[in-house]
C-alpha cells in the first residue's frame, strides 16, 4: 500500500497550518514522510504540545517547601512527611466522552490512574468533576448516564475509591460537555520513578496491552472544535479494559520495587509517540525504535497507525543495563504482553525502522534487519522544546458591559419557595444518584464518604506493603476536592479563577486540612479567537495570585481548548472552567469536621458578611436560564487568614460543623447543614431576611460554623486574633430551620426537595 503524498493540504487535515507545515519542512530540511506528518500532527497539536497556553502556564506558581515534583512529569509530587509522598494530577477526557460517554469517561479514569501510578505510586482515591448541558437538553441524560456509567465501571473494577467530586449544568456545555478525571496515589520519597529515556544503550520495553486501531489521531481530535461530524469520530475513542490495567498496576509496582528501571512512562495521548518522544526529551537523549515488534491486536497495521494508536492499558520502560530480563519476567508473571522494542541512543534524534508489509500476525518470521526502513527520523527538540509556541491576541469579552448591567433586583422573590427551588436545583441538591454509583470505600481508607463534609477525608496506609515489601504500619490522612464556578469566571475570568483556587482550599479547610498542593484542568474554547484567549490569559492571573496569597503550589495539570461547538450561527464555547483539584493534610483524624448541625450548638458566620452578590448566581439562573450581573469580588488576604483560623479550629476541637457558603448563598448552606445532620436551627440573617442579596448571595471567603456553647469563649478570641469576622446567627436544634424575620422549612421538606434534584436529567 503506497503513503499518500504529503503537502501541505495533506498538512492542513492533519491539523496543521501551513506555517507549521512550512516549519516542520525546514527542521527536517525535506518533506516529511506520511508517517512523520503523523507525528508532527500530534505532537504539535494543542493536546500534547501546549502551544497556545505555555506562554501564559510559566506565571503559575509551581514550588513549594513540599514540593517534590512540579509541572512537567507525568504527576505532581508533594511530601506529606515520614518520607512518604502524596502523587496526583487532573485531567480532561471531554471530547471523547461527548463522542462515546461510557467509554470517554472509562478510558479517562484509566489515563489519570497511569499518570500517577508511573510515578511508582499505588492509587488510592480517585475524583471527577463534570459539566454538562440545560438539565432539559435532549442529549443530557444519555450523556450523563453513560460518563457516570464509565466512571464507576472503570474504577469500581480496577478496585480505587472514587471518593469525590462535583457536577454542574449549564447550556453552555450543551455541545460539549466536560469530563475531568482525577487520581491521587502514595509513593515512597526515595522510590519515585521519571519519565526519562536515560542511559545510551539501555533496554526500551513495551508492557501491557497489544496495539489495536483504536484511538488513532485522539490527540488531534481532542485538538479541534466540534461540528455536526465530530459523531462520526468514534474510531478517534479509546477502549479500556480495567482488569487488565489492574494486572498493569499490580506488575508495575513489583518492578518498582525490583529497582531495574531508568525511567518509566504511560501511553497516553499520542500513545508510544508522545512516551517514547518525552522520555528522550526530558533526558537529552535519542531512541531508536523497531515497530515490527510491537505487539498487536489488528493485522495489518501500518507504522503511522501503530504510533499513532491510544490504546490503553500500555507502558514503555528503559531498563537499567542487563535489567531487561528481569521487568520480562514479572510481566509474564502477571500475564502481560512485554518485549524490548529499542535502545536509547546519543543521537537527539527519535528513529522509527520497521518492515513494509509485514504483519507478525500472519505468522512470518521476525524480517532480518536489511529488509527494515526508517519510517521517521526526527531530531528530538523539534518535537518537544522547540514546537510552536505562540502568544496569541486577547480581547476583552464585548458582553461584559451588557451583562454587568442587568439588576437582579427585577426578579421576583419569594424567600420560602425560592430556597426549595435551589436545593431541588441540579446544580445545588443530592449527588446521591451519581455517588451511590461508585465504589467509595474500597481499600477501606475512606473516612467521609461522599455528601458527608466540603472535602472527602482518605486514610492512607504508608506502609511498605502496599508497594510489596514487609509491612511497617505508618497512616497519613488526605482531603481531596474539586471545584470551578465557570458562571463566575465567564463573567469575569481573573476573579472567578482566583475565586476557584480560594474555595477548594477552603473546602479543604472546612475539614481540617491544609492544602498542601493543587493541579488544575484548564478547559476553555477556541484560542484562535481573542476574546477566548484573553479569558485564558486572565484566568491564569487569577490562579497565581490566589495560589501566591494561600500560599499553595499547582504541580500539575492539563490544559484542554476548543471546547466548543459550531452551533450554525456562531460557535458556542463553554463557560470558561478552570477547574482546580486539591491536596490537604490532615494532623491526626480527630481534626477531621463534617458539615452536619449535631447537638445544641451555637451557629456563627465565619468571614465578611459580603455585599449580597447575586451576579451569576443560581439564584439568577434558576429565574432567567442566564449568567448575568455583576459577581462577587474576593479579597484573598480575607481568606488566608480565614483558612488558617479553620485549620486552627479544626485542630483544636473547637468546631462541631464547618460548610462554605457557596452555590445559594447563607439559606443554602444552613440547610444543607440541617439536612446533613437531620438537625433543624433558628437564626438571624445578616442584613435582614426580606432581599434575596441576603439570603442568596453569593460571596466568598464566608464559612457557617457550630460549636458547643462551652467553648464560645475560646472561638471567638481566636477570630479576634486571627482577625476574622464572627457573627453569631443563632442555635442548632429542633426539627426546622427558621429565619427570623422570615420564613421557616421542616428539615424534611427541605432534605424531600434536596434529594430530587437530578430528578430532571435522569428520572
Amino acid at each position: 500500500m503506497s503513503e499518500p503524498v504529503v503537502d501541505a493540504a495533506l498538512a492542513k487535515e492533519h491539523g496543521l497550518s501551513q506555517e507549521e507545515y512550512d516549519r516542520a519542512c525546514a527542521a527536517l530540511g525535506r518533506t516529511p514522510s506520511f508517517t512523520e506528518l503523523g507525528v508532527f500532527s500530534v505532537m504539535w497539536s494543542e493536546h500534547c504540545s501546549y502551544k497556545s497556553s505555555r506562554v501564559h502556564l510559566s506565571r503559575l506558581p509551581t514550588k513549594g517547601r513540599r514540593v517534590i515534583q512540579g509541572p512537567g512529569e507525568n504527576a505532581g509530587v508533594v511530601d506529606i512527611g515520614d518520607g512518604w509522598t502524596a502523587v496526583f494530577k487532573m485531567e480532561s477526557h471531554n471530547h471523547p466522552s461527548y463522542i462515546e460517554p461510557y467509554q470517554g469517561a472509562a478510558t479517562g479514569v484509566g489515563g489519570i490512574l497511569r499518570d500517577v501510578f508511573t510515578m511508582g505510586a499505588r492509587p488510592v482515591a480517585l475524583m471527577d468533576s463534570l459539566r454538562f448541558g440545560a438539565p432539559d437538553h435532549p442529549k443530557t441524560r444519555g450523556l450523563m448516564t453513560g460518563v457516570v456509567a464509565g466512571i464507576a465501571g472503570y474504577g469500581n473494577a480496577i478496585g480505587v475509591p472514587t471518593v469525590a467530586g462535583d457536577v454542574q449544568f449549564d447550556s453552555a456545555y450543551n455541545g460539549n460537555i466536560l469530563v475531568n478525571a482525577f487520581a491521587l496515589g502514595v509513593a515512597r520519597k526515595d522510590k519515585l520513578f521519571f519519565g526519562r529515556a536515560a542511559g545510551v544503550g539501555n533496554a526500551i520495553l513495551y508492557v501491557g496491552a497489544r496495539t489495536g486501531r483504536d484511538g488513532i489521531h485522539g490527540a488531534t481530535m481532542a485538538s479541534a472544535e466540534f461540528d455536526e461530524e465530530s459523531e462520526a469520530k468514534r474510531p478517534t475513542v479509546q477502549v479500556g479494559d480495567p482488569f487488565m490495567e489492574k494486572l498493569l498496576l499490580e506488575a508495575c509496582l513489583e518492578i518498582f520495587n525490583a529497582d531495574v528501571l531508568e525511567g518509566v512512562q504511560d501511553m497516553g495521548a499520542a500513545g508510544l509517540t508522545s512516551s517514547t518522544v518525552e522520555m528522550a526529551g526530558r533526558a537529552g537523549t535519542g531512541v531508536e525504535l523497531d515497530l515490527d515488534l510491537i505487539p498487536r491486536r489488528a493485522k495489518k497495521l501500518l507504522p503511522y497507525e501503530i504510533l499513532l494508536s491510544e490504546s490503553q492499558e500500555r507502558m514503555v520502560m528503559v531498563a537499567r543495563p542487563g535489567m531487561e530480563e528481569r521487568v520480562l519476567e514479572i510481566c509474564k508473571k502477571w500475564d502481560l504482553d512485554a518485549c524490548v522494542i529499542g535502545r536509547v541512543t546519543d543521537t537527539g534524534h527519535w528513529v522509527i525502522k520497521a518492515t513494509p508489509g509485514y504483519d507478525p500476525l500472519s505468522g512470518e518470521p521476525l524480517p532480518a534487519e536489511d529488509q527494515k526502513k526508517i519510517y521517521v527520523d526526527i531530531p528530538v527538540p523539534v518535537l518537544t522544546d522547540d514546537a510552536p509556541k505562540y502568544e496569541r491576541p486577547c480581547v476583552a469579552d464585548p458582553r461584559k458591559t451588557e451583562r454587568y448591567s442587568f439588576d437582579p433586583s427585577t426578579l421576583a422573590f419569594d424567600a420560602k419557595s425560592d430556597l426549595l427551588d435551589l436545593l431541588s436545583s441540579p446544580n445545588v441538591g443530592s449527588r446521591a444518584w451519581v455517588y451511590r454509583q461508585f465504589d467509595h470505600i474500597v481499600r477501606v481508607g475512606t473516612a467521609l464518604r461522599p455528601g458527608a463534609a466540603d472535602a472527602a477525608v482518605v486514610r492512607v496506609f504508608c506502609d511498605e506493603s502496599m508497594m510489596g515489601t514487609s509491612p511497617m504500619p505508618r497512616e497519613k490522612w488526605l482531603a481531596v476536592k474539586s471545584d470551578c464556578n465557570g458562571r463566575f469566571c465567564e463573567l469575569d475570568p481573573k476573579t472567578g479563577a482566583a475565586m476557584a483556587v480560594a474555595e477548594v482550599c477552603r473546602n479543604l479547610a472546612c475539614v481540617g486540612a491544609e492544602a498542601i498542593g493543587l493541579t488544575d484542568c484548564l478547559n476553555f474554547g477556541n484560542p484562535q479567537r481573542p476574546e477566548i484567549m484573553a479569558q485564558f490569559r486572565d484566568a491564569i492571573d487569577g490562579m497565581r495570585d490566589a495560589c501566591v496569597a494561600l500560599d499553595v503550589p499547582i504541580v500539575s495539570g492539563n490544559v484542554s481548548l476548543y471546547n466548543e461547538t459550531d452551533a450554525g450561527d456562531g460557535p458556542q464555547a463553554i463557560l470558561p472552567t478552570p477547574m482546580i483539584g486539591g491536596v490537604g493534610l490532615i494532623e491526626k483524624p480527630n481534626d477531621v469536621v463534617t458539615m452536619a448541625f449535631k447537638g445544641e450548638a451555637i451557629v456563627a458566620l465565619l468571614g465578611p458578611v459580603g455585599a449580597g452578590a447575586l451576579g451569576g448566581s443560581e439564584w439568577v439562573w434558576r429565574k432567567t436560564g442566564k449568567v448575568q450581573g455583576t459577581p462577587p469580588s474576593i479579597d484573598l488576604a480575607a481568606e488566608a487568614r480565614l483558612q488558617k483560623l479553620l485549620v486552627s479550629l479544626c485542630r483544636r476541637g473547637l468546631l462541631t460543623s464547618a460548610h462554605d457558603c457557596s452555590e445559594g448563598g447563607i439559606a443554602v448552606a444552613l440547610a444543607e447543614c440541617a439536612i446533613a445532620g437531620n438537625t433543624g436551627a433558628t437564626v438571624s440573617i445578616p442584613n435582614g431576611a426580606d432581599k434575596p442579596s441576603s439570603l442568596f448571595g453569593e460571596d466568598p471567603t464566608r464559612v457557617i460554623v457550630s460549636y458547643l456553647p462551652a467553648q464560645e469563649e475560646l472561638v471567638r478570641r481566636a477570630a479576634t486574633e486571627a482577625g476574622v469576622s464572627l457573627i453569631a446567627l443563632g442555635r442548632t436544634g429542633g426539627d426546622s430551620l427558621v429565619i427570623e424575620g422570615g420564613p421557616s422549612w421542616t428539615v424534611y421538606e427541605m432534605a424531600v426537595a434536596h434529594a430530587k434534584a437530578l430528578e430532571p436529567v435522569v428520572g
